[in-house]
């Protein structure tokens, strides 16, 4: 165990469901790290969907209020708890947490730990955590797309959208990517096909570009659309369904637009139409910590790779101080920018 005076974190927390600069910046004493434990000095934390809208008090199982939000980190281990190699410190790791990971320094399972390799910064490390495990796993252990397939994928300019399309293209699959006008040039340079999202005949139009139907598509809408992506595939497609973004701002449960969601996307699985519908849940596999773990260590070393390698190019919105958090998230859902927004120490 590495002996270290007490370490305080400041940290961003949500103290109940308000608006961005409703959020309260708080420093405390850390407890010290218990068996299994490190503590991660964070170097960069982003802004994800998840906390978008969790701050509404609209994602699907977020913790009762008050906490710390953030869905995942890279940072430097600075202390070492019992049974933990004290060779880790000082050395950097990613680490997905859900909640927690907008602060300073952070209490993290040693086990959760996944190297970044030397030469990628954190912020571009950043980029890919959470969105790259996502993308990694929809495109190639759900949807399973071959070479020469082809794809759409809504909200091409986002963290998520913009990943897919990376790996998808380095995969020699086509990809149609929907987008709002302006990020239409940043979606050409991954090498998609852009569509307009508010375009009223958008599926229509992705239609033309596909005429014989698609291998997948990958919604993180839902909503009434979702209908509309179901029907873009051609026989033997998937549709990987990840958010329902068109309900974020609607009153009531949180639940109830995933729980639909989930029931519609089930009926057409089970339909004798050689068609797929999934939905996909990050969180899925944690009823065996130790397969999940391996997994989401693994896809996350492979896409960590294809970064290092120029093959991703990393997706930096803005970089944007912790204790500015509000701003950050005020910009990220703005919807004005492409990539993911990063916080800062």
């Amino acid at each position: 165990m590495t002996h270290v005076a007490t370490i305080r974190t400041t940290e961003v927390v949500l103290p109940e469901a308000v608006e961005p600069d409703g959020m309260e910046v708080r420093t405390r004493d850390l407890p010290a790290p218990a068996p299994g434990q490190v503590v991660l000095r964070m170097e960069a934390t982003g802004v994800s969907f998840a906390e978008q809208q969790m701050r509404r008090g609209k994602y699907y199982d977020q913790p009762p209020y008050p906490f710390v939000p953030g869905y995942d980190l890279v940072g430097t281990v600075v202390a070492t708890g019992p049974g933990v190699d004290a060779g880790l410190t000082g050395r950097r790791f990613a680490a997905v947490t859900k909640t927690g990971g907008w602060a300073t320094h952070v209490l993290v399972e040693a086990a959760d730990l996944v190297p970044v390799p030397d030469g990628v910064s954190a912020a571009a490390a950043e980029t890919v955590v959470v969105n790259g495990i996502t993308a990694w796993q929809m495109l190639h252990r759900l949807a399973k797309v071959r070479s020469g397939g082809v794809i759409v994928v809504l909200g091409a300019n986002g963290g998520v959208g913009s990943t897919l399309v990376q790996l998808a293209r380095h995969a020699g699959i086509r990809v149609i990517g929907t987008a709002a006008q302006r990020h239409h040039h940043a979606v050409r340079e991954l090498g998609a096909t852009p569509v307009d999202y508010r375009d009223p005949d958008m599926y229509h139009r992705i239609r033309s570009l596909a005429p014989d139907g698609v291998d997948a598509v990958f919604d993180h809408v839902g909503g009434p659309g979702v209908q509309q992506s179901w029907q873009l595939l051609r026989r033997g497609g998937t549709l990987v369904s990840y958010g329902t973004a068109a309900t974020k701002d609607e009153e009531g449960s949180s639940r109830l637009p995933v729980l639909k969601l989930f029931a519609q996307l089930k009926l057409w699985h089970t339909l004798p139409n050689h068609r797929s519908a999934y939905f996909y849940n990050f969180w899925a596999g944690r009823r065996r910590p130790e397969t999940f773990r391996r997994t989401l260590a693994e896809d996350l070393t492979t896409v960590f790779r294809l970064l290092a390698d120029g093959v991703l190019s990393p997706q930096i919105a803005a970089q944007i101080p912790l204790t500015d958090a509000a701003s950050a998230l005020t910009l990220a859902e703005s919807r004005t920018v492409a990539g993911k927004v990063i916080l800062v120490p």
